[in-house]
């Protein structure tokens, strides 16, 4: 592919998702963008930056109208000079509770408070959304949780999102403005494989387009998916080759998050074992696989099953969802992997794809829940490795020619 055809990204359009900070009320949206988000932006030195929030139900309902604090909110971006342009939908609330577990698929898209939740952000990325960008992106729930799912959930969560879509179609011709939302496939949600994830927009919601007579294109349109490297290198998918056939099946990827899971090449090991203790803990789900010596995968809800269970799938590999920071390749003398040589192929990928630019955000929320030592013990030492990651997306991205020349970029003396 020539260098005029390929695919490049700004530095300023790389980004993180600021899930890893508290954003259940306005007042901490607001310290989040003016010293935690700001605060990155200023130790890369750049002059404005892109930016991903995570902003909970009770502060997407408080800005739903351009209000006085929803003038505020777009002012503040403005004064720190952060462009909002993708949104992480996907936790409801409480996402820094003490223990959120599976209460993060709720409510699921069955539920008339998702898609209320989901417009709401959607008016809000709509009136935020800078010039340069050619549409904004939320990161959604991928229809529910697994377990008790039904058939008959699906397609009310499909009939759900193609009301969304018809109401994201009206909100593009009112703003001039396009929002795609993505269903962010994980393990145990009702999608969690690509597989399935192509079964849901070529059958279930062309159907359900038809059901409520709307137009099939609307799906394409401002429906999509967001791929999180984490999730499916947990699923052990080659995730070049799933997003291959995402876009083959004529899926939108709006959005990349990219992350990397935990990987145990030997759990037979005692020491391993221990190592992983320090990894099972009390608020998020860290779902487990394994992949057998013939091709099944087979699963668990959460760490802590199975090192309670010595017997479980101790001759093969697993791999954990636990977001583990990016520029660190190993844990415990090298007694844990990781999988992040996934985000190298996934830049392999669109330096060979010519017409796709999804959204690119690192998506590492779990900085406050890694073992103790491995945990920044200030806020000023989040921001250090918030910032270290980024460099390491920059520089495999040089290395692959998908970053644009550094005087493309306006720098900041400090």
């Amino acid at each position: 592919m020539s260098d005029a055809s390929r695919p490049k990204w700004h530095r300023h359009e790389l980004t993180y998702c600021a899930n890893v900070h508290p954003g259940e009320t306005f007042d901490e949206v607001r310290r989040v963008i003016s010293y935690s988000v700001n605060g990155v932006r200023e130790r890369r030195r750049i002059a404005s930056m892109g930016t991903g929030l995570w902003l909970s139900q009770s502060v997407a309902a408080e800005l739903r109208e351009i209000s006085r604090q929803g003038l505020e909110f777009i002012d503040l971006l403005n004064r720190c000079r952060l462009e909002l342009f993708t949104l992480n939908g996907f936790p409801y609330g409480g996402f820094h509770s003490i223990s959120l577990k599976e209460r993060v698929y709720l409510p699921a898209w069955t539920e008339p408070a998702r898609y209320d939740y989901t417009l709401d952000l959607a008016q809000l990325l709509a009136a935020c959304l800078p010039e340069w960008q050619s549409e904004g992106t939320i990161s959604t729930v991928p229809l529910g949780y697994r377990y008790g799912w039904t058939i008959e959930q699906t397609r009310k969560a499909a009939d759900a999102l193609c009301r969304l879509a018809a109401a994201l179609e009206r909100l593009h011709e009112v703003s001039g403005k396009r929002i795609r939302v993505c269903l962010e496939m994980e393990p145990d949600a009702a999608l969690e494989s690509t597989d399935e994830a192509i079964v849901f927009f070529q059958r279930d919601l062309p159907e359900a387009a038809q059901r409520a007579r709307l137009k099939p294109e609307l799906i394409r349109e401002y429906l999509g998916v967001c791929l999180d490297v984490c999730h499916q290198a947990v699923m052990f998918e080659d995730v070049a080759a799933s997003l291959a056939r995402l876009r083959n099946a004529g899926i939108e990827i709006g959005k990349i998050q990219l992350s990397s899971a935990l990987e145990v090449i030997d759990p037979s090991d005692p020491e391993v074992r221990q190592v992983l203790q320090g990894f099972a803990e009390p608020r998020y789900l860290h779902q487990v696989r394994s992949q057998l010596g013939d091709g099944r995968v087979i699963g668990a809800r959460d760490l802590p099953i199975v090192l309670n269970d010595s017997a479980w799938a101790t001759h093969a590999p697993w791999r954990i969802h636990f977001h583990v920071p990016l520029q660190i390749s190993g844990f415990g003398n090298g007694a844990l992997g990781t999988t992040r040589d996934q985000i190298g192929k996934v830049f392999d990928f669109l330096r060979n794809t010519s017409d796709s630019k999804p959204h690119l955000e690192i998506e590492t929320y779990t900085w406050h829940v890694l073992p103790e030592e491995l945990r920044p013990q200030t806020e000023d030492g989040l921001l250090t490795s918030l910032v270290q990651e980024i460099q390491w997306v920059e520089a495999e991205m040089n290395e692959r020619e998908l970053l644009h020349g550094s005087e493309c970029d306006q720098e900041i003396s400090m």
